[in-house]
């Protein structure tokens, strides 16, 4: 039994050391890798190992930080993540920092450490444009596509509105498969942040054949994410993005992916910054959706 309980010390030990050197991890190896998905509203693929988007910027301009503050050449390497496997890479050490668009919650903060908030999600549903869908009552009996490892669909079933609305669930395996569901009539809605609606929707062939309706099904923060206790290493990300919001420098980013012409279609998304994430820029903090509803 004692043995039993050493292993267990020093296993925990090794952990917490590990757990804690990120940046000496950074600086040993020259190298950061970044978890980027392939079709997300605020990182996806060009194509030919080509990742882009907002939150590609902010955590390019991080690595650039970084540099400074280590006083050495970091390399960038991407790691293609899902929504199903970024956090168990995240923990696990594969990827320093998850650069997607995962929402900020109290169960993930068990597991992983956020830096401040960059964008504050409203989550919504996607339709064609001549479905005659406009509302969650018109989705009894429906087909519901949302992506693999995401909690969209729990939260249209929790919405008030959805009281005695009965559909059918299914699960693309990123982001652009469920749209792949929507746009081939397999789903009659996809249901996930806005952002990524906007998205899919402005780089499809025909923007025209959706539309995006209902009501705001819930408010979440989104931020970059990075391993648990490593206070040095997310003081030092945190810093960085609390210097673009202080200089303007995030405000030109969102512009360039929200408002611009963007890859690969030179399509706008046409996303205006909204006041709930104007005041996240205003008050930076890592607070989780559920303190965040709280507040608004």
């Amino acid at each position: 039994m004692k043995k039993v309980l050493l292993v267990a010390a020093l296993l925990a030990g090794v952990t917490a050391v590990h757990a804690e050197d990120t940046l000496k991890k950074i600086k040993d190896s020259g190298a950061i890798t970044l978890g980027v998905r392939e079709s997300s509203g605020l990182s996806y693929t060009i194509g030919d190992g080509k990742y882009v988007g907002y939150h590609i910027d902010v955590c390019e301009r991080v690595v650039a930080d970084l540099r400074k503050q280590l006083g050495g050449k970091i390399d960038v390497k991407y790691q293609p993540v899902t929504s199903a496997n970024r956090i168990p890479l995240i923990v696990n050490g594969t990827v320093d920092l998850e650069c997607g668009s995962t929402t900020n919650n109290a169960a993930r903060q068990k597991d992983v450490a956020f830096a401040v908030t960059t964008y504050v999600e409203e989550v919504r549903i996607a339709v064609k444009a001549n479905s005659g869908i406009n509302a969650i009552n018109q989705l009894n009996g429906k087909t519901i596509a949302t992506t693999t490892g995401t909690t969209s669909v729990q939260t249209l079933r929790k919405h008030e509105r959805a009281a005695g609305v009965d559909f059918k669930e299914v699960y693309g395996k990123d982001h652009a498969d469920s749209f792949l569901l929507l746009d081939s009539g397999r789903a009659d809605a996809f249901v996930m942040d806005g952002s990524i609606l906007a998205k899919n929707i402005a780089t499809s062939k025909n923007p025209a054949d959706f539309k995006i309706v209902g009501d705001v099904l819930s408010v979440e923060p989104i931020a970059i994410m990075m391993r648990k206790d490593d206070p040095a290493f997310k003081r030092a990300v945190d810093d960085s993005i609390k210097g673009m919001m202080k200089s303007g420098e995030l405000a030109k980013i969102y512009d360039k992916w929200f408002l611009q012409p963007i890859p690969p279609t030179n399509t706008k998304i046409g996303l205006p910054l909204s006041p709930a994430t104007k005041d996240a820029w205003a008050n930076p903090n890592d607070k989780p959706m559920e303190e965040y509803a709280v507040k608004k």
